[in-house]
């Protein structure tokens, strides 16, 4: 299930929300201020690999990879 990033349009708060469907998204809440005007954040993470078949995946510290 997918967690997405969010921030708050309202008082710039980021947060994490687990959205079960697409539908949900419309009515993501701040858990800061309560206002429901918050926009999904693009996320990142990176892979590697050690080329020996096990691989290890993280965020990427500045969103970006």
């Amino acid at each position: 299930m997918p967690i997405y990033e969010f921030r708050c349009n309202r008082c710039d708060n980021t947060f994490e929300q687990l959205v079960l469907s697409s539908s949900e998204e419309d009515t993501v809440i701040c858990p800061s201020c309560g206002e429901d005007d918050t926009s999904r954040l693009m996320s990142a993470f990176s892979c590697g690999s050690s080329g020996t078949g096990s691989s290890a995946c993280s965020p990427s510290p500045s969103g970006f990879s």
